[in-house]
């Protein structure tokens, strides 16, 4: 089985943007969420991306005037981060995202862990591990936002498989293998080349985490104020220090 990043090397990071509808619609996509959400410095204005890929988040936040650290394991879309950020103020580390305190020097405003991120990590320890660091980096009045799909319901049958997007050129479909813990992701990606479609297949754990859970797991670690939502099976989290 690949890890996370593995499955990104070997899979997802070559269709991540096309996955999403394209670049650009996933930067106006978060420039919407932030604004929804009145993301905005007032404090430090130092903001990290946990997750940061290609920069779907890093962008909307620099261009909101936070100063980013963008973190992620994953090269390719750092890359792709780098080519589209020019001059905005975005610092690209590649590294393990728990060891995103190694590159601040002081206390932080915003941490966004966003698009799935989360529910990559190998345990709920690691996710537990993660909240504490997050917690002791923010400075007081900072804030937390986390997204990803809450996959604690059960799927049955035919409706395991989930097809992601489609064009000319490329399929993305996924299939889903429901464990006590995990679910076992298998993305199955189409490609057409000179005529001939060609197909890659993978898979990778994700977490099984409920909105219940972080809820009451960021309040155990010490968040004072936790603001949450469900929308279609996915949790949006807004934690404040």
């Amino acid at each position: 089985m690949a890890t996370a990043k593995e499955h990104y090397d070997h899979l997802l990071s070559d269709v991540y943007s096309w996955m999403f509808g394209g670049f650009a619609n996933g930067i106006e996509r978060n420039i919407g969420f932030f604004k929804k959400h009145k993301i905005r410095p007032v404090l430090s204005g130092v903001a990290v991306d946990l997750g940061a890929g290609c920069g779907f988040q890093s962008i909307p936040l620099a261009q909101a005037g936070f100063s980013v650290i963008a973190v992620d394991s994953d090269g390719k879309l750092l890359n792709e981060l780098k080519n589209n950020c020019g001059t905005l103020a975005v610092a690209i580390v590649q590294d393990d995202l728990l060891d995103f305190d190694k590159y601040t020097k002081d206390k932080t405003e915003l941490i966004v862990c966003m698009t799935d991120t989360l529910i990559h990590l190998e345990s709920k320890n690691r996710v537990l591990s993660l909240f504490k660091k997050v917690l002791s980096s923010l400075e007081t009045g900072g804030k937390f936002i986390l997204t990803f799909r809450d996959l604690s319901s059960e799927l049955s049958e035919l409706d395991r498989f989930i097809p992601v997007r489609s064009d000319e050129n490329i399929l993305l479909t996924c299939f889903l293998e429901y464990e006590p813990e995990a679910v076992k992701v298998h993305d199955i990606v189409y490609q057409k080349n000179n005529g001939m479609w060609n197909m890659n297949k993978s898979f990778y754990r994700k977490l099984r985490l409920s909105k219940e859970w972080v809820d009451s797991h960021l309040t155990g670690v010490g968040f004072n104020r936790i603001e949450s939502t469900v929308d279609h099976g996915f949790v949006t989290v807004i934690a404040t220090k």
